[in-house]
């Protein structure tokens, strides 16, 4: 297989099947095999995975043009793509908004529905803010915050929109950050006369606006300058059977700010902004399982080095379960049992599935053992690509089991704390 003859797949394309499998360890073995040009557009996409985007525009921007040029469209779709998710977590709002646009334009008969899906929000909204000013980080030491449970279950994080105290849902997940729009009007911010409509987010349609937040504090101690924020309708970020309105949204642009982010047990989130460059080279700092932005979705690597199983995390979701894929591995772990109906939980996912419940399955966080409890285990694919290459999709539901769980943009790490009684 180190040849990729065997199977009848060149180099290439089999790693493009890594690729789309979230392999990328595997990937970085074999980039040696690749012609140089080839592999500076894997170790580009890695680099984009692994969030480093200054470093993936370094790698990909000078093969633009020649891969333009070749007529190769899965290279350029592969290609154009992460450079737009680089220019937007780079912060470059004008370079992403185009070239998302181009991505549409030379790649749009190449996109698959999920791959729709996933660039809907940037692809649209984007236009809408090319004429804001930059983000700015004001520097803050190291704090702890006290934080709550909004009535879906996710965590609401104290924040000032221009001194005006608020409670936004954090989303690692969302792109961008949102703000409802009595929030805005409360605030007195300028929202834009132009908007959009999009789907995605709530899977009904729902119309944007953009605005500039002039100063946005978290936890009353990491300031931001110029916050880029989208404003909904209130009506259209409504949860009817909890009465819940959502006023805002922290999601990426924020969170990369807030740096390594330790949320525990006792309704505390930890935060420690500041860049210690010495501290990031630490083995300290690298302990934990490694994690990947892959699009919309976060990729954590969990297991032993050399054996990983990679499982999606969804921050901002309520219910976790484990795929056909994991049920594959460990069917016999259920035999006996008996199958019950289960919905995944999501978008356009009414349909129930059989699934077995397993009540204690052990998840292994970068040499520390940690054990989750009645997870819903699918026995059958879902047909959707991008849940049923993963193992499982954990939520806050197996989060909160842990005592306390970092997330480290800086070093993307993923660590948790021992369990009681373990070492």
């Amino acid at each position: 297989m180190r040849t990729g003859t065997s199977s009848g797949l060149n180099v290439d394309l089999r790693l493009q099947n890594l690729l789309a499998d979230h392999q990328y360890f595997r990937i970085a073995d074999e980039l040696d095999q690749l012609p140089p040009e080839q592999a500076q557009l894997y170790r580009g996409i890695l680099a984009n995975r692994e969030n480093d985007p200054r470093r993936s525009i370094a790698l990909l921007e000078p093969l633009l043009d020649k891969v333009t040029a070749s007529g190769d469209a899965t290279h350029e779709k592969m290609l154009r793509k992460a450079l737009a998710e680089d220019y937007l977590r780079d912060g470059d709002v004008a370079k992403a908004a185009k070239a998302y646009q181009e991505l549409e334009a030379r790649a749009g008969g190449k996109l698959s529905s999920d791959e729709w899906d996933e660039i809907e929000m940037p692809l649209k909204m984007l236009p809408l803010a090319v004429a804001n000013p930059p983000m700015t980080v004001e520097p803050c030491p190291p704090f702890v915050m006290q934080v709550d449970r909004d009535p879906l279950g996710l965590t609401e994080i104290p924040v000032f929109v221009d001194a005006v105290p608020h409670r936004w849902m954090l989303d690692p997940t969302a792109p961008f950050n949102l703000i409802a729009r009595s929030a805005a009007r409360e605030v007195g911010l300028k929202v834009s006369e132009e908007a959009v409509t999009i789907h995605t987010l709530t899977g009904k349609p729902m119309q944007v606006h953009v605005t500039v937040v002039p100063r946005f504090t978290i936890g009353g101690r990491l300031t931001l300058r110029n916050m880029t924020a989208f404003v909904f309708d209130d009506a259209d970020y409504f949860f009817e059977n909890t009465n819940y309105h959502v006023q805002g949204v922290l999601g990426y642009p924020a969170l990369q700010a807030l740096g390594s982010v330790t949320i525990t047990g006792d309704a505390t989130v930890e935060v420690d902004p500041q860049r210690d460059a010495a501290a990031e080279k630490d083995a300290a700092a690298r302990r934990g399982a490694h994690f990947f932005l892959d699009g919309d979705q976060i990729i954590l690597a969990l297991g032993p080095v050399g054996n990983e199983r990679m499982f999606a995390v969804d921050a901002a979701g309520q219910q976790s379960y484990l795929t056909s894929r994991y049920y594959d591995e460990h069917a016999n772990e259920f035999a006996g049992q008996k199958a019950q109906p289960f919905t995944v939980p999501g978008i356009g996912r009414e349909k129930a599935q059989p699934a077995y419940e397993a009540e204690t399955t052990p998840l292994e966080v970068g040499g520390t053992t940690v054990h989750a409890h009645y997870i819903e285990v699918l026995t059958q694919p879902l047909g959707d690509a991008a849940l049923d290459d993963v193992y499982g999709v954990l939520g806050v539901d197996v989060l909160d089991q842990f005592r306390r769980y970092t997330f480290d943009y800086r070093t993307m790490r993923f660590s948790v704390a021992p369990e009681d009684g373990a070492r």
